[in-house]
């Protein structure tokens, strides 16, 4: 996490945080890490290529400036690498360290690289070097836990450079020189103070401003707690504040005092708001989430917040919503302090006030994309007007700009363990969400950790719907991904869940998917047995729409298997299905695959009758990319039959169809020239 700084910055990628417009200090130590830069290394003095990246460690306590110098100097050397800088925090707030996979994912996604969903660390680890390999990129990894976590992520190239920001020495990294801070210089700790008081009481008292400087041991977090105190009592002298510190004989750093200090002067609600924030998602917190743990107004939220960024709690996020940042130094105190004054069930209380909330505002950003429907515009129109969006835009740009809040909520939320309802209802809401404004092909990587929540909290409380739920979600996404091993396992612990609690829309689903698994295995005797199992399930319930697809899949599985005539017996019953239920498209590409399945089987004739068939229905369901695939199956099948002027009026009336309805740079039309072409 971001530490309190002089010159602030944030190492998420989700924004910056903003501070003071110009660094302090830290000469000495820029001058060193600069020329570090372009020391030879270890490799390169014994005559070998140099294998890595460059690694610069920037080492302190928490609140001793170290991720703004870790900016600064980020600021000073980006121009030297075109591909740009690339941030990410290895520390959560609650001192727990990010898995490296979640790290290599969000930079490959700062590289605008999606890796597959459900991918395992060593491959997200390989796709981010082989992403680096041919760029010359800057990478800022903010409060690492541990050497093995810098490791993991360094492009296996020399022409990045990674800078490391960490307490301590990160050893088991080869040729690293930690950048070891201590406090700023007595002359740029008063100057810090200036900013926050004014130059008058630092002019008239110039000693007691240096030993105020002195009691904060120089850590910039210290100093601007203690400017900010000082800011907002402007009748106080500098002595003060500095005699209450040296009257503080209690253990604990100088920073740990002047926040007890600071914390002590502030009203009554406020010290609690301030206190709650320890419960804020990944240290993230924007008015909304401030209102539903204090139990406050938004607005008064709103106004609380702002006077904590001046007072030195808080930093707030360059973003086009109200956020702040809650600095990793102030966290492990804020917990502390919530811990010694408010009660267990008091803390429960505000997380679950907190959770509600973010419930209630993914369902309005879900809400808002579907206004074509009264029965949801009402609902919209019966929430609160804090809790609404203007428009689909604004809903989305704030499900991308809290996007690291809320999987962060999910992920406390599952964790704690009281509130599975809650935790539930939450992924249910950020999914349906995701869906609506991201796709579920781009939110893919997000959803597959989701489902994983999802199982969690199913398998803890002995919930097998909900597990059987989960599975088959996850079993989609491994498909999709190529892990279809994988996809089998979960569709069948799906299946045993379904049947478990005799869900028949589980098992039935469960039974396909089952059967989907073992045709791209390519075992299709089993997929056809599954399909029949998943039929007989739809079928008994009357679910006749299923059941004529069902047939269709059932008949690919025959195809692939070369057995024609079983294949063309579900396709004629998959074709009768479609029409009693009076579903024209669906029966226009049945007739299509039979045609295609004669075609095979060397009827020539009779996929030439059905192929025209075909075409009628196609029109009929005005499916104009259907009329043009199957105008040029018919005009190829004429061309095998000896009559090229039959098949070349075909094949005009398709590209007047194509032409027609405007998908001349249609990437399917293409598709279906090209394919035509290739016969």
């Amino acid at each position: 996490m971001t530490d309190q700084v002089v010159e602030t910055g944030d190492a998420r990628s989700a924004g910056r945080v903003t501070g003071a417009s110009e660094f302090l200090g830290r000469t000495r130590e820029l001058k060193e890490l600069r020329a570090d830069i372009e020391r030879a290394g270890l490799d390169t003095l014994a005559g070998r290529k140099t294998p890595r990246a460059r690694v610069l460690l920037i080492a302190g306590r928490p609140g001793s400036g170290r991720t703004a110098l870790a900016e600064e100097l980020v600021r000073q050397v980006a121009d030297g690498y075109p591909d740009g800088v690339l941030r990410a925090g290895l520390t959560d707030p609650d001192g727990t360290p990010v898995p490296v996979g979640r790290a290599a994912r969000d930079l490959l996604a700062a590289l605008d690289r999606q890796a597959p969903a459900g991918a395992c660390e060593d491959d997200l680890i390989d796709a981010l070097r082989s992403a680096l390999a041919d760029r010359r990129a800057l990478l800022l990894l903010d409060d690492a836990a541990d050497a093995e976590q810098v490791d993991a992520l360094l492009p296996d190239t020399p022409d990045c450079l990674v800078v490391a920001v960490s307490e301590g020495p990160l050893t088991g990294i080869s040729d690293v020189r930690p950048c070891t801070l201590g406090g700023l210089d007595a002359k740029s700790g008063v100057e810090l103070l200036t900013r926050h008081t004014g130059s008058v009481r630092i002019t008239v008292d110039p000693r007691a401003a240096e030993g105020l400087a002195e009691e904060c041991q120089g850590q910039p977090a210290a100093l601007m707690l203690a400017g900010g105190w000082l800011a907002a009592r402007p009748k106080a002298a500098v002595s003060d504040l500095a005699k209450q510190l040296r009257a503080d004989d209690s253990e604990g750093t100088a920073l740990t005092r002047v926040f007890r200090l600071a914390h002590a002067a502030l009203p009554a609600n406020a010290a609690r708001m301030l206190r709650l924030l320890a419960l804020a998602p990944a240290g993230l917190v924007d008015p909304q989430t401030a209102s539903a743990l204090a139990g406050c107004s938004v607005d008064s939220a709103r106004t609380t917040l702002d006077d904590f960024v001046a007072l030195g709690f808080l930093h707030a996020v360059d973003s086009p919503l109200p956020q702040y940042e809650v600095p990793g130094c102030l966290h492990p105190q804020l917990r502390i302090l919530a811990e010694h004054h408010e009660r267990p069930a008091d803390l429960q209380l505000a997380r679950a006030r907190m959770l509600e909330r973010t419930v209630r505002l993914l369902q309005a950003c879900r809400a808002i994309t579907e206004t074509d429907s009264a029965t949801a515009r009402q609902k919209l129109l019966d929430m609160p007007r804090a809790l609404r969006f203007p428009t689909p835009r604004a809903a989305a740009d704030w499900l991308h700009l809290t996007r690291p809040a809320l999987l962060a909520s999910a992920r406390l939320a599952v964790a704690d363990g009281e509130l599975d309802t809650l935790a539930r209802r939450l992924m249910s809401q950020l999914v349906r969400a995701m869906a609506a404004h991201i796709g579920t092909k781009a939110a893919a990587p997000d959803l597959y950790e989701i489902h994983g929540m999802v199982l969690d909290v199913a398998e803890r409380r002995h919930l097998p719907r909900e597990r059987a739920a989960a599975l088959l979600n996850l079993g989609d996404l491994d498909a999709r991904t190529g892990r279809t091993a994988d996809a089998l396992a979960r569709y069948r612990a799906a299946l045993d869940a379904g049947r478990e609690v005799n869900d028949p829309y589980a098992t039935g689903r469960a039974m396909e998917s089952v059967g989907g698994a073992y045709l791209d295995l390519d075992d299709f005797d089993r997929a056809a047995d599954w399909f029949g199992r998943a039929l007989v399930e739809r079928l008994a319930r009357g679910e006749r729409a299923e059941a004529a697809r069902l047939y269709g899949r059932i008949a690919a599985a025959h195809t692939f298997a070369g057995r024609y005539g079983e294949a063309l017996r579900n396709w004629r019953a998959a074709i009768a299905g479609h029409r009693k239920n009076g579903d024209v498209a669906a029966q226009a590409r049945a007739l299509s695959e039979l045609a295609r399945v004669q075609e095979y089987a060397g009827r020539p004739e009779e996929s030439l009758r059905t192929c025209r068939e075909a075409v009628e229905w196609a029109r009929r369901a005005e499916d104009p990319r259907l009329q043009a695939a199957l105008h040029l199956r018919v005009a190829d099948t004429l061309e095998h039959l000896g009559d090229p002027a039959s098949a070349g009026l075909h094949r005009g009336a398709a590209e007047r169809i194509l032409d027609d309805s405007n998908l001349q740079n249609d990437p399917d039309a293409c598709e279906i020239r090209t394919a035509s072409a290739e016969d």
